[in-house]
């Protein structure tokens, strides 16, 4: 699946199901109801723009395909309904990447306040804690242990505090990374290319995935 079509169709749907039928379109023309539409446009405004944000991880990501880099894109865990942005199989065949998108407010700058990650004054840690987990969730269903899965995050917009943070969750750390840092820092991952191995371990994540389906 494409980067960023999940979260498209999302604004999309929001901003149909505001103006959805013909009574609601009559409210809205007399003025009832377009309170209701403009919300809804502000809250497809906010996916469609981590739309783009995926994207441009996704045209990042291109380096490392051609240096043996298995990419996907906008999947799901079967049985469980968050979204994966990107997963990432190392050409060692020995690490798993679980890669999230996210686009913060290019105003603000992203660092650590008391160990929390924050976006200028908004406390944004609960969203690196989720990131964690869905490495975690990745780890346990796919039965990937002794192999490493790292949740990985990177943010668009914000400028993040010396290119380069690492937050600690109850689920151990995040590293999150300004866009430069991204493909330097996947490139400096340990370990010697085995093409078999990382087919092998490939096929054993792509098992438990599906493209991404926003079930409401």
């Amino acid at each position: 699946m494409t980067a960023g079509n999940s979260a498209s169709a999302h604004a999309a749907a929001m901003r149909a199901a505001a103006r959805k039928g013909w009574w609601r379109r009559v409210l809205a023309w007399i003025g009832i109801g377009r309170r209701a539409a403009r919300r809804a446009d502000a809250r497809a405004a906010l996916w469609s723009h981590g739309a783009a944000g995926e994207e441009q991880t996704a045209r990042l990501l291109v380096e490392i395909q051609a240096r043996g880099w298995v990419v996907w894109h906008d999947l799901m865990l079967w049985g469980r309904r968050f979204n994966l942005d990107h997963i990432l199989i190392s050409p060692c065949g020995t690490a798993v990447v679980v890669l999230d998108t996210k686009a913060w407010r290019r105003t603000w700058t992203t660092g650590l306040v008391y160990g929390r990650v924050h976006c200028g004054p908004d406390d944004r840690h609960s969203q690196i804690e989720k990131v964690a987990s869905y490495a975690q969730a990745v780890a346990a269903v796919a039965g990937l242990h002794p192999v490493v899965v790292r949740p990985l995050i990177v943010v668009h917009g914000s400028p993040v505090a010396g290119g380069f943070l690492e937050a600690m969750t109850p689920h151990g750390p995040v590293h999150v990374l300004s866009p430069g840092f991204l493909v330097p820092t996947l490139l400096k991952a340990p370990g010697v290319p085995d093409a078999w191995r990382a087919r092998a371990l490939a096929e054993q994540v792509g098992r438990v995935l599906a493209p991404f389906a926003d079930r409401g």
